[in-house]
């Protein structure tokens, strides 16, 4: 097959530093055409310096419009005519055997989308607070279990199924971050397979600033937020957007109001898990209600 496994990155050299050559290494244990691609979202474009030394063995592709959206959609255009499309993000690091096994799995059923798990290594402890919340637990599902939607984080496109529904990263969401959920719910959404694989694991290396009470609450601001415009987006009529703009401020108010209460028996009992658990889920419906009304919150802003 022709694959592009491409990297999207932003003033992160040091990150760019670490994972490519793990990348290279695994792209040379396969007997697939392979090309490795960083996408530079950086308006100065930065990252050319910093990739000089790996020579023709990385292209690269500078993206100068700001939000990831633009960066994922540069992505598409410059693998246009590999078979399919690999993403990993700067600040992750495969685990041996990574790429060996999203291709085996793809190869497997040949679904439109071969979706990893990612887990979080901490640059810092994290405060038992944070852990009691956990803030940084992400899904594990058996190998060959379908879902309908996934981040770009650890992602292969079938790209002639992508070609053919016409599907784009919505620029509207990128700065805010939801892009990539938004294009994997309409991937799925039009019938397509979306094919877990459980061996697939990439690491994701979590720098001490998003480790804070601060940061993880907005994430889960920001991750409702975007969950609520998501779905305003893929309703097929105005009524219909009507209708999932009620049950998303529906559902946020739910949130909003149990988390909170959650939130209060934890301060009373000094029960940590109790009291980050409901913050988490409040924040959540917090971001449901924004999204709903239209508001947006930013992951990815620029100054």
């Amino acid at each position: 097959m022709s694959v592009t496994v491409a990297v999207l990155t932003y003033r992160r050299p040091d990150d760019l530093l670490a994972v490519v050559p793990q990348l290279l290494e695994q792209v040379a244990a396969v007997p697939d055409t392979v090309e490795l691609l960083v996408v530079d979202n950086d308006p100065a474009g930065g990252a050319r310096e910093t990739l000089a030394p790996f020579g023709d063995g990385v292209r690269y592709e500078h993206e100068a419009t700001p939000g990831i959206a633009a960066a994922r959609n540069r992505a598409l255009d410059a693998s246009s005519d590999a078979d399919v499309l690999i993403f990993i993000d700067d600040d992750e690091r495969p685990s041996p055997g990574w790429l060996a096994s999203m291709l085996d799995a793809y190869r497997a059923g040949r679904p439109a989308a071969v979706v990893g798990p990612v887990v979080s290594e901490m640059a810092v402890p994290l405060e038992p607070w944070v852990t009691a919340g956990r803030f940084f637990d992400r899904r594990r599902l058996p190998t060959g279990t379908h879902v309908d939607v996934a981040a770009t984080n650890n992602l292969l496109l079938d790209l002639t199924t992508v070609q053919r529904l016409g599907l784009r990263f919505d620029a509207q969401f990128g700065l805010s971050g939801g892009s990539d959920t938004l294009f994997t719910r309409q991937l799925a959404s039009s019938g397509a397979a979306l094919v877990w694989c459980d061996e697939a694991i990439v690491t994701d290396v979590v720098p001490a600033e998003r480790t804070t009470r601060e940061w993880v609450l907005h994430r889960a601001r920001r991750s409702g937020n975007s969950a609520s415009r998501c779905s305003i987006v893929l309703a097929p009529s105005a009524p219909a957007r009507a209708v999932v703009r009620a049950r998303c401020l529906a559902a946020g108010a739910i949130r909003t109001a149990g988390g909170t209460a959650r939130s209060v028996v934890g301060r009373l009992l000094r029960s940590d898990e109790h009291d980050a658990k409901g913050r988490r889920t409040a924040a959540r419906g917090r971001g449901m209600i924004s999204g709903a009304l239209g508001a947006v919150v930013f992951d990815y802003a620029r100054p």
